[in-house]
């Protein structure tokens, strides 16, 4: 997996978080998460929503599909992450 730091000019990191890097050795976290994953049991099936919004952007039965869509398709500074079709 790719992993990419954008820092902006006053030295914020904006990435997916992984643990591929160790960003508390950049100093202290703040951590904002840019979606929410949590089960559906009507439509029995994990959602990928907008944090802020609650858009859905992605479903599937599998967490694991959502976070593998959450990873390939969030990329930092994304204005509004694509609705998957």
């Amino acid at each position: 997996m790719k992993t990419t730091l954008r820092f902006d000019p006053r030295g914020a990191v904006d990435c997916i978080y992984t643990e591929a890097i160790d960003l508390r050795q950049l100093g202290r976290l703040h951590v904002v998460r840019a979606t929410a994953i949590d089960f559906n049991p009507e439509e029995q099936c994990w959602e990928v929503r907008c944090a802020d919004t609650l858009q859905l952007l992605h479903s599937n039965p599998s967490r694991e599909a959502c976070l593998e869509w959450e990873q390939a398709n969030l990329q930092p500074g994304f204005a509004q992450p694509p609705a998957s079709p």
